[in-house]
């Protein structure tokens, strides 16, 4: 069965100068799982430091607020919109003058995944993903934008999307081979369902599924549902249960603003579901 969790009922620790630390997935949560997930709330003129291991994969998405990342080539200003891909070996600092809070993934070992991490580890990069394209489902009113992808980062060990599920949108049963996944809902509510077993979730909710188990969502309430969802690894297959709808995402030719994208992606999903690799 799914792990299923908020947020608010994890403790939070201490975590540098007016931060604080909620592990969300760890291994004694999900036995096995290839991926850590924190949450971090960076209170009023917090500050912490960041250290990556020279064998980790470590990317930040900011939910709220704003906040600098210092190191030794300069300093980044981080908003809403922003997710960082921090390299091996990197170390800085963490600061926010108003406060923000921010997802903050690690996979280790990371070459298990993709053998060229080892040799050509990813740089820091940082996206806008308000200014990436939207794809639109061709049988609903569903969109997408990819948040990390072997194009974006140059790594094959993790791939990052956010749905969007305006309401009364629903996806077709499925499972995926070759990855463990999570979701974590940044808007909304709605019914999640593990091997066809229903449960409600909304807005801080984490729902982790392993390889194999079949699932699907539901926005039943009266905003959108928005979640972003991570697979470890980067690279697998999607299987439709039987007499489902099978999903294809096709270009919009537009960002979340409505304006002229970053950059093109076109049409993919359908039969064939291995996960793409060219977006």
């Amino acid at each position: 069965m799914a792990v299923h969790f908020n947020e608010s009922t994890v403790s939070r620790e201490p975590f540098g100068a007016g931060a604080e630390r909620q592990r969300l997935l760890t291994t004694e949560r999900v036995a096995g799982t290839n991926i850590l997930l924190d949450r971090w709330t960076l209170g009023p003129a917090a500050v912490t430091e960041i250290e990556v291991s020279a064998t980790s994969l470590v990317w930040c998405q900011v939910l709220e607020g704003e906040a600098r990342l210092a190191h030794a080539g300069g300093e980044e200003r981080l908003g809403d919109s922003h997710l960082v891909f921090l390299p091996p070996r990197f170390r800085g600092t963490l600061a926010s003058g108003a406060g923000a809070v921010l997802l903050h993934a690690e996979v280790p070992n990371a070459a298990r995944f993709d053998p060229a991490f080892a040799t050509s580890p990813p740089a820091l990069r940082i996206v806008d993903w308000k200014n990436e394209p939207v794809l639109d489902s061709q049988h609903d009113a569903r969109k997408r934008i990819y948040v990390v992808t072997p194009k974006l980062f140059g790594v094959k060990a993790i791939k990052g999307e956010m749905i969007i599920y305006p309401p009364g949108t629903k996806a077709s049963n499925h499972h995926h081979e070759g990855a463990e996944h999570f979701m974590y809902l940044t808007r909304g509510s709605g019914t999640a369902h593990a091997n066809e077993e229903p449960f409600p979730v909304r807005k801080g909710d984490l729902v982790y599924y392993a390889e194999g188990e079949r699932h699907y969502f539901v926005s039943d309430g009266a905003e959108d549902m928005v979640f972003v969802e991570f697979f470890v690894p980067g690279e697998f297959r999607t299987v439709w249960a039987t007499n489902e709808p099978v999903c294809t995402w096709l270009p919009s030719g537009r960002n979340i603003r409505g304006e002229k994208p970053a950059r093109e992606i076109q049409a993919h999903g359908g039969a064939d579901s291995t996960s793409a690799q060219d977006v």
